[in-house]
């Protein structure tokens, strides 16, 4: 794709659009506000629109965007290692307003109560809805974790979120958390729900044996009479980062060179806009475009970050644009192309929030959201105690969701030290809102939430931690896996991101005293990917917590343990 100085410039100011806010609006009828945060005129002959990373969740939820996504090497001060006024800053948003609440957790209780929830399958319904009306032959990828993140969706086997998909009009998908319901459930649900209507695409998932296709790569697509490849990235790291036992069969990988082969293969038959749709993570993702020539766009996942403003990176055979959407059904991408002459002449791109309180609930969609949750409904509704803070997850570091989950694994197993895994997904609630059995599945709903207890020594605590930060700080994102840092409890400890690897933990200390190597330490945790745990009789862990929370009755506001940063400033990824 060639994109000139003019060009670029009429992207950064349709970019900027997606900013304006509704204060101007705050006190004005939802008609008006709708309409100017939803107006997107249409632009080019081909539309693609884009959602990720929403695990699992139908109705409309509170989401904390993180204070802390740190950018280590080139990626410092980079998007998307950038949180609050840095991130307005650079995006053109104004603070104090509704895209300002979307994209930043600034005035985190305020703004969620003065906007309302976002996300939810029936308002964001609405919105592919309008899109495509305005865009005639809009295709709607999904770029994964989509099927796992909450109760319903662990209850049915993921069979809601198929269902809810496939009415929302899904077209072309790929895959991570899809992946942990195992290769069977992956394979019927392609084969009986998907048929025709919706391909699932990922190059780079092969047999372990003779490395043949898992899937189809890549699909070509008619748009408006011109040929367009959607060409799938799978999560690489599935079998390291998850159990590998649920995808035995499967290798998976970055595979840059088959990544260059088709998309040559594609152009070879045709195609004249190539996309991928990935679930690499933004970071490998734009380092991807910089190694892979002949890409147009990479509609990006995995990290949950919300960028409103496209990445542009230069290659060998030109530009390829980088974006990322986002998560929990907060947003829908809108990328229109305009093809001339067998080539991307322009382009517009726009994220566009999903404000449950602006954007009407499309009716069909609400009336199946109903159905899927009726059986489940009172049984998630149960309360199990009331939170005095804001609970929420996302960060590189911990959240006071996730110090939630530590404090009731330290209480419960009688541990001094607890590790909760450095997942992104996981809903917030306001403070004085009621902690539900369904807030509780929100963080912890996965099919391999055993809790653990183990001996440790100091050595293996300093190693798990080093890994960890390894995965998340690594200057190079290949080797990068996504999530966040392990959650710790009880242990204090030293971080320093920008050391090389095995030197990045240091003065780690329980009870004020430091740890000894060769000292054995009660560890509780949960989430373990080896698979003796999935045959050793453990609770799940939601059933380790929700007794205790049922004897606090009420959770006082509580600040996260987090570890001292050292030689990370100034770096805009810390608020």
């Amino acid at each position: 794709m060639s994109l000139s100085k003019r060009e670029f410039l009429q992207v950064l100011a349709a970019a900027s659009v997606s900013g304006m806010g509704l204060q101007r609006y705050a006190h004005a009828d939802t008609a008006l506000a709708d309409k100017n945060m939803y107006e997107l005129p249409a632009f080019g002959n081909v539309s693609l629109l884009h959602m990720t990373d929403c695990h699992a969740q139908l109705k409309p939820i509170h989401f904390r965007e993180p204070s802390v996504n740190l950018g280590v090497g080139a990626m410092k001060n980079q998007a998307p290692h950038l949180v609050g006024e840095h991130l307005l800053k650079a995006m053109g948003i104004a603070p104090g307003t509704a895209s300002a609440h979307a994209f930043s957790y600034l005035d985190f209780d305020v703004a969620a109560k003065r906007y309302g929830k976002v996300g939810g399958f029936a308002h964001l319904a609405t919105l592919v809805k309008r899109m495509r009306a305005s865009r005639p032959g809009a295709l709607l990828l999904d770029g994964g974790d989509t099927w796992q993140g909450s109760a319903t969706s662990l209850w049915t086997q993921a069979q809601d979120m198929v269902d809810a998909c496939k009415l929302l009009g899904v077209d072309v998908m790929t895959g991570h958390w899809e992946f942990t319901y195992g290769m069977e459930r992956v394979q019927e649900i392609i084969e009986k729900d998907f048929g025709s209507k919706l391909d699932f695409v990922a190059q780079n998932v092969k047999t372990a044996d003779f490395g043949d296709p898992v899937f189809k790569p890549y699909v070509i697509r008619q748009i408006n009479g011109i040929p367009v490849a959607i060409i799938g990235q799978a999560f690489p790291y599935t079998p390291i980062a998850n159990p590998r036992y649920m995808v035995a069969d499967w290798s998976f990988g970055i595979q840059d060179d088959n990544m260059q082969k088709m998309v040559d293969e594609a152009r070879g038959k045709g195609a004249k806009v190539v996309v991928v749709l990935s679930h690499n993570g933004m970071d490998v993702d734009i380092k991807m475009a910089g190694r892979v020539r002949g890409i147009d766009a990479i509609l990006g996942g995995h990290t949950h970050d919300g960028m409103p403003v496209p990445t542009i990176v230069n290659n060998g055979g030109g530009k390829t644009i980088v974006t990322n959407a986002g998560s929990n059904g907060k947003f829908l991408g809108v990328l229109d192309f305009e093809v001339k002459n067998g080539a991307v002449s322009g382009f517009q791109y726009r994220l566009m929030p999903i404000f449950a309180n602006i954007l009407p609930a499309d009716a069909e969609m609400d009336a199946l959201i109903t159905k899927i949750r009726a059986p489940y409904e009172s049984k998630l509704a149960e309360v199990l105690a009331r939170t005095d803070g804001t609970l929420y997850r996302r960060g590189n570091f911990n959240g006071t969701g996730d110090q939630l989950l530590l404090d009731a694994m330290m209480a419960v197993q009688d541990a001094p030290i607890a590790f909760s895994p450095g997942f992104r997904w996981g809903t917030s609630l306001l403070a004085g809102q009621d902690i539900t059995r369904e807030w509780l599945m929100d963080m912890t709903a996965t099919t391999y939430s055993y809790a653990t207890v183990t001996e440790m020594s100091g050595a293996t605590i300093k190693t798990v931690l080093e890994d960890v930060g390894d995965n998340l700080f690594n200057p190079d994102p290949y080797y990068q896996q996504g999530g966040d840092m392990v959650r710790v409890g009880g242990l204090q400890y030293q971080c320093d991101p920008s050391a090389g690897a095995g030197h990045r933990i240091s003065n780690m200390r329980l009870n004020g005293q430091l740890l000894e190597a060769d000292k054995k330490y009660k560890v509780a945790g949960w989430a373990p990917v080896a698979e003796e745990a999935r045959n050793a009789g453990n609770k799940q862990i939601w059933e380790i917590v929700e007794p205790w929370l049922k004897e606090q009755k009420v959770l006082k506001p509580h600040t996260p343990n987090a570890p001292k940063l050292v030689n990370v400033m100034p770096n805009q990824g810390l608020a």
